[in-house]
């Protein structure tokens, strides 16, 4: 158990010091920004909701999507556990800041105290909304990337419609999941969303999340070929060779 440990935490390293550092900070800061952002609706309708959270939870997908294509699924999963516990610990921090006595600049703006306990509450947040939102990540990370190997076993190319062909098909079952974990845990009990709400939310929140990382897929292909050539991550790639692994 020790050396298991001790092995798990030799990988992250050498995975963190070999990941580029802008990938990462935008995987963690979408990670972050998509919770926040879930407390708006976008649209809600009797049997169709989205929240603004959708419209940076593609980003993280996409992310995950290309440390999956140059590190491998292993990487994206801890990636994705490591965006959740620094999102967990900023939720902390705002449940603090959400404590203090003072007051927002939208209280001097409107001298309403009703307006200042709102931005409290929507900054501090609801514990159920937490979990429900670490549960559903983490099950999607893991899908996500599950996904996305199972997919590139079955391709002998790689060139953009290959990419395209995992990424596609992990967002979508990715987000299938965290959208219907989250719906499950949170919205079915707290928020009282029928049934039939929770899965149509769930399909549709997804197929929204999908078709945003459509358009910008090709940027991630571009990036990750960059990375290639560049031997981008060169490291932790025979790193995992030394220890008999493949990405």
């Amino acid at each position: 158990m020790t050396n298991l440990l001790k092995r798990e935490l030799e990988d992250y390293r050498i995975l963190l010091r070999n990941v580029p550092s802008l990938i990462v900070s935008m995987f963690i800061l979408s990670v972050v920004l998509m919770n926040l952002l879930a407390n708006k609706e976008f649209v809600s309708y009797k049997y169709f909701a989205l929240d603004c959270g959708f419209l940076l939870s593609w980003v993280s997908f996409l992310c995950m999507d290309m440390i999956c294509k140059r590190f491998g699924p292993k990487a994206g999963a801890k990636i994705s556990i490591l965006a959740m516990a620094v999102n967990l610990l900023v939720c902390l921090m705002f449940k603090v800041v959400s404590m203090t006595p003072g007051m927002w600049g939208e209280f001097y703006s409107t001298g309403s105290t009703e307006v200042n306990s709102a931005l409290n509450s929507t900054i501090g947040g609801c514990w159920y909304v937490v979990l429900g939102s670490s549960v559903a990540m983490l099950l999607a990370a893991i899908t996500n990337s599950a996904v996305n190997q199972a997919v590139a076993r079955r391709l002998k190319r790689d060139d953009f419609k290959a990419f395209a062909a995992r990424s596609y098909a992990s967002t979508a079952v990715g987000q299938l999941v965290d959208n219907l974990a989250f719906a499950l845990i949170v919205s079915l009990n707290f928020f009282g969303w029928t049934m039939t709400q929770v899965i149509i939310c769930s399909i549709t929140g997804a197929v929204c999340e999908l078709l945003c990382e459509i358009v910008f897929s090709p940027v991630g292909y571009k990036v990750t070929k960059q990375w290639k050539e560049e031997d981008v991550g060169i490291d932790y790639l025979k790193y995992l060779e030394r220890q008999g692994e493949t990405k």
